[in-house]
């Protein structure tokens, strides 16, 4: 699946949670970037540290 902009998304960690992010586009530099949507923050692609995939489209 192919994130669209400012659409939020379910994602499945490597632990089996899940999630909801909102696609924020890229950014400079390439990067790719996310908001959690239950927490706010903002994050980059780069910037993660374990394995997660799209689920489905919230």
């Amino acid at each position: 699946m192919i994130p669209q902009l400012d659409r939020v998304y379910v994602i499945e960690l490597c632990s089996g949670e899940l999630r909801r992010w909102r696609f924020l586009g890229p950014g400079h530099r390439e990067s790719v970037w996310w908001r959690d949507e239950e927490t706010g923050r903002t994050f980059s692609e780069a910037s993660l540290m374990y394995v997660w995939e799209i689920v489905a489209e919230a």
